[in-house]
């Protein structure tokens, strides 16, 4: 009797062991053929919808309306530019004949942070091109793909072929990036250096120690660590503009103490002298992009903005030393040159650091160093010096 149910318990074991298998089986194939379709499309769909930021009818009255720190009509040129990734917000104007500049902003004030600059270039004749990054001001984000130097590079594409007049060229335009924008830059020179007639390069991100980043930063910014509501709320908690608070920015911890308060720091030039300042835009951006939060996370995850993204300013290296040598010298980037602008206390860009960092990693001859004092904020407050050193590097 014993041997009869021990044989019983071992067929019954083998019994369920394949039904269980079969069972898995069907559910696995139910679950690839149907569920996960169906997941894969709801999930899409939720982000282009989570994506959206919020617009305002530019024909609505102004007497009905509070004043904006970032007026969707702030600069000439405006358009609302439709693309696979979300709608993207370009501004164009200046001499249609003159030279082509584009120009891309940092890591979290939106492009109305370059309208000094911009401002300063149309004077000297120029085209210009600035352009909201997915995630900031009025730009919509893709909330199923990382924001790296890939969604960027044809971000900056995307915009540039919106335009009405041929900015896609051999040498068609001059790039000029600001902090993320300058690794962004960066990125898109070492693949399309055919295009540039120059870039520069102002408190560049891209080789940044990442020894400036703080625990507390890797612990909330760090994508896994945390649940993602968490990590969110937190974030926004740490970027809401406070006094000398750590600002969207200005991506390391600083010392309190620091000469200047980046959130503190005024866009009167950019905006017709109302007094709004980059805190004022960063609190509106917060509100209205409901993108911002998650595009800037992934931002500081997948963007080439700290050292360990190396690859990318190697290959910017290998373009500009094709461009110094004597014979078959391609087009793009002539003389094998980029301007790199950096500030003499800048508490992201440490001045030291990239002094000895760039010329390791681009040579000596690769890059056409210039110093302007200041912290991080130049490419805000000193737009016509920088245009000035931009424009002194151009190729003649």
């Amino acid at each position: 009797m014993t041997v009869y149910s021990f044989r019983f318990q071992i067929g019954a074991s083998r019994s369920l062991g394949t039904v269980a298998t079969l069972a898995t089986a069907c559910c696995l194939s139910v679950y690839c053929l149907y569920v996960r379709p169906a997941l894969r499309h709801e999930n899409k769909t939720a982000a282009t919808i989570l994506a959206k930021t919020r617009r305002r009818s530019l024909a609505a009255g102004r007497q009905e309306l509070e004043p904006e720190p970032y007026p969707q009509d702030v600069f000439p040129g405006g358009r609302e530019v439709e693309t696979p990734y979300g709608t993207i917000q370009v501004f164009e104007w200046g001499p249609e004949n003159g030279e082509k500049v584009a120009l891309v902003h940092g890591i979290g004030t939106p492009c109305i942070a370059l309208g000094d600059m911009a401002k300063q270039f149309v004077a000297k004749g120029c085209r210009v091109l600035l352009f909201d990054l997915f995630g900031r001001g009025y730009s919509d984000a893709p909330g199923d793909l990382p924001y790296d130097d890939r969604l960027y590079t044809s971000q900056i594409l995307l915009a540039l072929a919106s335009s009405p007049l041929s900015w896609t060229g051999t040498e068609s335009f001059h790039l000029v990036g600001y902090s993320l924008g300058a690794a962004l830059s960066a990125a898109f020179a070492a693949y399309f250096p055919h295009m540039l007639r120059s870039a520069t390069l102002v408190c560049p991100g891209g080789l940044i120690r990442p020894s400036h980043v703080s625990w507390k930063s890797k612990l909330i910014y760090s994508e896994g660590l945390l649940p993602v509501w968490l990590s969110h709320y937190l974030a926004r908690w740490r970027l809401e503009p406070r006094h000398h608070g750590p600002s969207a920015d200005v991506p390391v911890d600083v010392d309190n103490d620091a000469d200047i308060d980046f959130d503190e720091v005024p866009l009167t030039q950019a905006h017709g002298g109302s007094g709004a300042r980059v805190g004022d835009v960063m609190r509106w951006q917060m509100e209205r992009n409901e993108a911002f939060v998650g595009a800037y996370i992934s931002t500081l995850n997948n963007a080439p903005i700290y050292g360990h993204h190396e690859g990318v300013w190697k290959r910017l290296a290998g373009r500009l030393a094709e461009r110094r040598a004597e014979t078959g010298c391609p087009s793009g980037l002539p003389g094998g040159r980029v301007c790199l602008v950096l500030a003499t206390r800048d508490p992201v860009v440490v001045l030291d650091e990239w002094l000895e960092d760039s010329r390791r990693v681009l040579g000596e001859e690769g890059v056409d160093i210039q110093i302007l004092p200041g912290g991080h904020e130049i490419a805000i407050t000193k737009g016509k010096e920088i245009a000035d050193v931009a424009m002194r590097s151009w190729p003649q």
